[in-house]
């Protein structure tokens, strides 16, 4: 590729791919080959991280019963944080069955994004312990903004859901993940079957300032 190209459409093609990807909750019931979402897999890998450690590791789900599975148990623990949270046992069922149940069955894909600390530093204080699992943390978020972008890129669209950090052990449970590798996100995939319009987006002097807060 030539510095000209590079400057030109390659540059139009993100700035594009930012401003236009969405939040994508419906799918078509098309299945998408495993050699695309590979290839999406593949490419995410190149996000920045801290130390280089790469802490981001990734299960694939696109069998009909481990999904099945996988809602069954993550909406079990939904179930009973609404129930705690004084939420009528009707309206909680209806919520974990639309939000949970028939969000993960009906994706085409399911990949469940986790975070493990085995190449992060180690120390023996509280402070950087923190801090070093934050740096982890935004890690992950950065290889998961690129396998949104990606699929988007691609003609798939994705949704970027937080709920296996509400039951990791669900989560744990059902794929066999081992302890040192923690549950972060759920992103669900697949060839999209609704347009939503631009979410509205804050203007730039509402989130920034220079040289001090403000």
């Amino acid at each position: 590729m030539t510095v000209g190209s590079l400057g030109g459409t390659l540059w139009l093609d993100i700035i594009e791919a930012v401003r236009t990807r969405r939040s994508i909750r419906k799918f078509k019931p098309r299945k998408v080959p495993r050699d695309v979402v590979s290839l999406i897999l593949d490419l995410a890998r190149w996000a920045p991280s801290a130390h280089n450690a790469q802490p981001w590791r990734c299960v694939v789900v696109d069998d009909e019963k481990v999904k099945e599975r996988l809602a069954t148990e993550m909406g079990k623990a939904w179930l009973s944080d609404l129930l705690k949270d004084g939420v009528s046992k009707d309206k909680a069922e209806n919520i974990v069955r639309i939000e949970s149940w028939e969000r993960i069955t009906k994706s085409p894909i399911v990949i469940i994004v986790c975070l493990t600390m085995e190449d992060m530093h180690r120390y023996p204080d509280r402070r950087r312990r923190k801090a070093e699992y934050l740096m982890a943390v935004q890690s992950v978020a950065a290889y998961i903004q690129n396998l949104l972008l990606l699929a988007h890129h691609y003609g798939l669209g994705a949704c970027w859901v937080c709920a296996p950090l509400f039951c990791q052990k669900a989560v744990r449970r059902v794929l066999g993940l081992p302890r040192e590798i923690e549950p972060q996100a759920m992103i669900t995939m697949g060839y999209p079957d609704e347009k939503p319009s631009p979410p509205p987006r804050k203007e730039l002097e509402e989130i920034c300032s220079l040289n001090g807060f403000r």
